[in-house]
């Protein structure tokens, strides 16, 4: 469903885009531009929220074990 609604989205996108730009293109190059940009754009907007989310998750994990290791030296190695 994802990609449909990109192609959707996309058509639009290429009339605005190909407006704001000034660019004059009949209709059919307007909706493949915004249809294979939206693709693009969805495509390369989803590696970089994957990837994110994943440095995020190690970022998290050794904050996690760095506090633990805190926590242990303090209250627990000290016996």
């Amino acid at each position: 469903m994802s990609i449909i609604y990109l192609i959707i989205i996309g058509a639009a996108a290429g009339f605005l885009a190909t407006r704001l730009m000034r660019v004059e293109a009949d209709t059919i190059t307007t909706i493949a531009i915004g249809i294979f940009g939206a693709l693009i754009g969805g495509l390369i907007l989803r590696f970089i929220l994957v990837v994110g989310g994943l440095l995020a998750g190690l970022v998290g994990a050794v904050l996690g074990a760095a506090l633990l290791i805190w926590l242990y030296q303090t209250y627990i190695a000290r016996r």
